[in-house]
């Protein structure tokens, strides 16, 4: 990771996330280090029994069971994307006759290097597993307690984050659905897409009819993976009436967007957003102009409009993946959807409005939302060795320099609302409450009107790396999947990290089996109401505090 977090603290939260230069809300979860111990590792148990071969509707698949979770990985839900399916609407899988080996993940998207191997201290941290990319990508992944039982289990279908550039089903050994499953008795399903120049490029220009949907195929790639979990998932134990779509950063981005897709209507019946807030897209101008910059560029560089589908995939991320970059906005104030470059697009037939602006979408009537958001997020932390050196005179600075000379006023404020607070910290606040805090806020309050919608702010901060990289972008995900040993790296595999995240990955299951994330392990958490904004806050001692940051989101205005 480069210094870019000292400059501009907003910025750099993509470096946190280890993804290209300006996507702020690239996601990434917490691990452990290549060669830890894992949790199980030396102790489970694992089979391949008859009873984990189960019938989808285009063959056999073959999984395995681990520690009592039947596991299915690699799974095509729909057709291969290379060749001539490039820029294409996902089509039906071929089926196939032989019973299919499903224990391993399939190719991930091709996308950029993760800028964050750089940084040992975030490959510590994070401990990614970038796969192998192929554009065969449409595959996902299972767990669940028992297949083909004829239960109705309810179902939680995780999109990763990445923003829409970079990421996978299996980046990082928080997104196993295994302990998530036993826990809850659930089916836990994580997918891989399409992303970047293959999911968000506008061909229509120059391809016609064939390419009018080219703009937000990524987005179509999930509509189609949740269209197979309506016509599979109950020969896997669970319920297509019960399903949760839940997502990080990225991920909730996608979940939000998923809100205003007409096809992707009744497929999901509750959502959670951590991290991911996305209010608004970019228009179809916008996306026009920047597939006209790409295809401009690659016409420089020899690629002609006809070779587009052959070119190599290596070749085709490097190429757009620059010029994408050379158009983002880099004002630190900008709105995500200025920002991101690989996104959806507004285009009024497959995605019909913003997903929430001015209001919630018609298509969220009556979807349960569990939002919510890191207490720092992008500290500045990541990649300093001494981070608890920076001085409040270095923190007005970085605040100078997206909200002018109102900087000493917001650092006041900021103060006031979280006493003790080092510069570093408060930096790590500021920017969450800039880029994400005041965005899942906002979408909470306009989901209230359609159905209930409840708020968390997620405090805990990791005891690792001497304790810098606080309550960070991702670091609730090894606690919403009760993954705390799998992730010992990020979360010191504490008794009291475990105790938490009991706590927390119960509200989830909870959320996905009633709509209401309540239980009994927790304070009273009410839904957010036109005069109450409830918001569970999840720390050593969880609390609910009504609109525990009013003063300082005032202070940002």
């Amino acid at each position: 990771m480069s210094d870019t977090s000292r400059r501009e603290f907003i910025a750099g939260a993509a470096k946190l996330a280890g993804v290209s230069a300006v996507t702020t809300i690239a996601g990434a979860v917490p691990g452990v280090a290549a060669g830890a111990v894992r949790e199980g590792a030396g102790k489970s148990t694992i089979t391949t029994p008859a009873s984990a071969i189960v019938e989808t509707s285009a063959g056999k698949v073959r999984g395995y069971v681990r520690n009592g979770i039947v596991t299915f990985k690699g799974i095509p839900y729909a057709g291969t994307t290379a060749g001539d399916a490039r820029f294409l609407p996902p089509a039906p899988v071929t089926p196939w006759t032989q019973v299919r080996a499903s224990m391993s993940y399939g190719p991930v998207c091709p996308q950029p290097v993760r800028g964050g191997w750089a940084s040992d201290r975030l490959a510590f941290l994070f401990d990614w597993d970038d796969g192998y990319p192929g554009e065969d990508c449409l595959r996902l992944n299972v767990w669940t307690p028992a297949a083909d039982d004829r239960s109705k289990r309810p179902v939680m279908v995780w999109l990763h984050g990445g923003g829409y550039e970079a990421g996978s089903s299996q980046e990082l050994p928080s997104y196993d659905g295994e302990n998530l499953s036993r826990r809850g008795d659930v089916v836990v399903v994580s997918v891989n897409h399409r992303l970047n120049v293959f999911g968000y490029l506008n061909m229509a220009a120059v391809g016609g009819e064939k390419y009018a949907r080219s703009v937000n195929v990524g987005m179509l790639d999930i509509v189609a993976a949740l269209q197979w979990v309506r016509d599979n998932v109950s020969r896997f134990g669970g319920d297509p009436a019960n399903v949760t779509v839940f997502g990080q950063s990225g991920g909730g981005a996608k979940v939000s967007t998923l809100m205003a897709m007409p096809s992707a209507k009744g497929l999901f019946h509750k959502v959670i957003v951590q991290s991911g807030s996305q209010l608004r897209l970019a228009t179809a101008d916008a996306a026009a102009a920047q597939a006209a910059a790409v295809l401009k560029e690659l016409q420089a560089k020899g690629i002609g409009i006809e070779q587009l589908t052959q070119v190599p995939a290596a070749r085709l991320v490097e190429i757009a993946t620059a010029v994408k970059n050379s158009l983002v906005s880099t004002k630190p104030r900008a709105p995500t959807h200025e920002r991101l470059g690989w996104q959806p697009w507004l285009d009024g037939t497959v995605i019909t409005s913003h997903p929430f602006d001015p209001q919630a979408p018609a298509l969220a009537t009556n979807v349960p939302m569990l939002i919510g958001t890191t207490m720092h997020e992008f500290s500045p932390a990541g990649a300093l060795p001494d981070p608890r050196a920076l001085t409040e005179e270095w923190l007005i600075g970085e605040v100078k320099k997206t909200y002018g000379e109102t900087a000493p006023q917001i650092v006041a404020a900021f103060k006031e609302g979280h006493p003790g607070a080092l510069p570093f910290e408060l930096a790590g606040i500021i920017s969450a409450t800039t880029v994400f805090r005041n965005s899942a806020v906002r979408q909470a309050q306009l989901q209230s009107v359609n159905a209930p919608a409840y708020l968390y702010w997620f405090a805990w901060k990791t005891p690792v790396l001497d304790g810098t990289p606080l309550a960070y972008h991702c670091a609730e995900l090894a606690f919403a999947f009760d993954n705390i040993d799998r992730c010992a790296n990020s979360t010191g595999g504490t008794p009291e990290a475990r105790e938490l995240a009991a706590k927390v990955s119960q509200a989830w299951i909870q959320f996905a089996r009633t709509g209401n994330p309540h239980h009994s392990g927790l304070p009273r958490w009410p839904a957010v109401s036109a005069g109450a904004l409830p918001t569970m806050i999840f720390d050593t001692r969880c609390e609910v505090r009504n609109d525990p940051d009013a003063k300082e989101r005032a202070s940002l205005t």
